[in-house]
């Protein structure tokens, strides 16, 4: 186990995969403890694994909010964040203007993720409606990886094929931490915080075959179109593997955990 330096005069050992991404934001004290704990939290609910990417946003500066935990790397190919447009970095999460802000994952569905094992998560401290998309990529053949936590009223999920495939529920409150998971070609939920948001889409999903646009947080990016941008406060994301209901309970309670020990839970 690498050991931290002391910090309140106790030293402390993180784990591994923690020790890389606290050494390369350069967090430490409360932040560097919750992270600790969120990478524990991860791997005791055996779901560690199951990510391509995740995004604490924490630290409070454009530089640490940029890693991905799961590979903390300042590369493209590492899937770290490249901010454009107007954001506001704070301790509470990172705020994109609503107008031209929109952070590039650089992860590309059809090379990065698995057909019909898929999941993407948002965790928004803002409470607002209006056509704003909170993460997605896709083709305006019709293939979409997407959500959209509040347009008049409704939050949209989509994976893979917007018109066979979307899960549309009423959802009057955009803030929580939001999760889109599909485990086979005919099984599509969406979770908010603790519970299941509408019912199971049960239609067959087209693939990802046809979607090459990366991923974007705060904008849904399709081929050279970069639309809907949001404006409600990110405070944690992630992309990976498809989620059962009892990992995404885990999930979202490890993610709650590390957001309340922060003091920025909704």
């Amino acid at each position: 186990m690498i050991i931290n330096p002391y910090i309140y005069g106790v030293a402390t050992s993180y784990d591994p995969d923690a020790q890389l991404f606290i050494t390369a934001t350069g967090i430490s004290g409360t932040n560097a403890t919750a992270t600790n704990q969120l990478v524990l939290d991860l791997k005791a609910a055996n779901i560690w694994t199951k990510f391509k990417a995740i995004y604490p946003v924490v630290g409070g500066t454009a530089t640490s909010h940029k890693f991905n935990l799961k590979n903390p790397s300042d590369t493209n190919a590492a899937f770290r964040l490249s901010f454009v447009g107007g954001w506001t970095h704070s301790a509470t999460g990172m705020l994109p203007n609503g107008t031209n802000a929109y952070a590039d994952t650089f992860l590309i569905p059809s090379t990065a993720l698995t057909n019909n094992n898929t999941h993407i998560s948002i965790y928004s401290r803002t409470n607002s409606s209006g056509l704003y998309f909170d993460i997605g990529s896709g083709q305006a053949t019709g293939q979409y990886f997407d959500l959209a936590l509040n347009i008049t009223g409704n939050v949209f999920a989509d994976q893979y094929n917007n018109s066979t495939a979307r899960i549309t529920t009423a959802n009057a409150n955009s803030q929580g931490f939001y999760i889109s998971s599909r485990t086979t070609s005919s099984v599509f939920k969406l979770f908010k915080n603790a519970a299941q948001l509408g019912t199971t889409n049960t239609g067959a999903s087209t693939g990802f075959t046809s979607i090459t646009s990366s991923v974007y947080l705060s904008a849904l990016h399709e081929g050279a179109s970069n639309l809907y941008f949001s404006n409600r406060e990110c405070a944690f994301a992630s992309i990976g593997d498809g989620l059962t209901d009892a990992e995404a309970l885990a999930f979202r309670t490890a993610v709650q955990t590390f957001n309340t020990t922060l003091a920025r839970q909704v």
